[in-house]
């Protein structure tokens, strides 16, 4: 193999594979991505097993091959060097690259020990608008689980309901986020997905970048999104997701407007004094009064207070500031609602001008 391509290109492309490869070294070859330089088109594949990205690389090819080359010692070399980039295998344990007067000889694997892509049969397709995954996703991965050892929250469910309506869902147990949106085109069956968090993470980042549709293939154990020429595949996590409708409350009776910025700001500030396990932080809801307070008996006390829409009877909730927060961070309206209806009772915060996003959160002993 031999290739000169941009220092720019390469770059771009190894920045967006960094958090793909495996970084654990259980399998070398998980540390490596695999470059395949051909003159009908060139690519760049990393995987770590549950997730992979094809990625196309332009690229002057003066003879075609394959070889893995480790992706972190080649993005740290190719960010250092200046020019363009001349890649050359010496066999298929060896990569040469030159960069104006810098030379660097790197050890590699043969392109024979890369995974396989992983085959899909009997695929349904439907497509979206790569905007409103981009939205969905960050409305809801906040909620999903991190290393909870009921695995199937430590991903997003896809809920593709028949129809035009997609439903996004993360949960965590303790509080949940969910946004419907509308996809191009039609199922005829409803399809219920969960995508690991990880996945869903790189997938935003991916579609940041671009406006193109997003193409969703789904499989028996895998989905695939391509966007472009940019194929991003991922294993579906396995297991039955919880009944979101039944968490969702109905009947909370006591409804507070509130100014969405006011409110975080307020919490920011009080949570500095709460204890750094919990992070809770109190409040007491009155009559067009929010007061917000925290202790930690080790470094004092903060209150604060704001005014709110509001005219129903006293009430006393505690709540994690952190899930408030990242809930208020990613609505987008200047007012948000807070239904309630008891102390420990599920509280459901809704975006004044989105009814297709809720969220529920699970106040907390304090």
């Amino acid at each position: 193999m031999k290739i000169v391509v941009t220092k720019e290109e390469m770059l771009a492309k190894l920045s967006t594979i960094q958090n793909i490869v495996e970084k654990k070294n259980t399998m070398p070859i998980l540390s490596h991505f695999l470059l395949d330089a051909g003159k009908q088109g060139s690519w760049i594949v990393a995987t770590d097993l549950d997730t992979a990205l094809r990625e196309p690389l332009n690229l002057k090819v003066e003879k075609e091959g394959k070889i893995c080359i480790p992706a972190r010692k080649m993005f740290e070399i190719v960010r250092e060097v200046e020019g363009e980039l001349l890649l050359e295998t010496i066999d298929d344990q060896w990569l040469r690259l030159k960069a104006g007067a810098s030379s660097f000889r790197l050890a590699c694997l043969s392109a024979k020990e890369f995974p396989s892509w992983p085959g899909m049969d009997d695929l349904q397709e439907v497509t979206v608008k790569s905007s409103i995954l981009v939205e969905a996703i960050e409305k809801t991965v906040y909620a999903s689980g991190e290393n909870d050892t009921r695995y199937t929250l430590n991903g997003l469910l896809f809920h593709f309901m028949g129809g035009n309506k997609l439903t996004i869902v993360g949960t965590d147990g303790h509080r949940l986020a969910l946004l419907v949106r509308e996809i191009i085109g039609t199922l005829k069956e409803e399809h219920k997905l969960i995508i690991p968090r990880k996945a869903s993470t790189e997938m935003r980042k991916l579609l940041e970048k671009r406006g193109d549709d997003v193409r969703i293939s789904i499989g028996q154990n895998h989905v695939l999104f391509t966007v472009g020429e940019i194929q991003f595949l991922t294993r579906l996590i396995e297991g039955t997701y919880p009944n979101y409708e039944q968490v969702i409350p109905t009947n909370n009776d006591k409804n507070i407007i509130i100014n969405r910025d006011l409110l975080a700001r307020t919490i920011r500030r009080v949570a500095i004094m709460s204890k750094e396990q919990t992070r809770g932080v109190k409040v007491d809801i009155s009559e067009n009064l929010m007061k917000i307070s925290s202790s930690n008996p080790d470094i004092g006390e903060a209150n604060d207070e704001i005014v709110i829409e509001y005219s129903g009877e006293s009430l006393t909730l505690g709540f994690n500031a952190r899930y408030l927060l990242d809930i208020l961070e990613v609505m987008d309206s200047d007012k948000v609602h807070l239904e309630m209806q008891a102390q420990l009772s599920p509280v459901l915060v809704r975006d004044e001008k989105d009814a297709e996003y809720r969220c529920v959160i699970m106040p907390m002993r304090i």
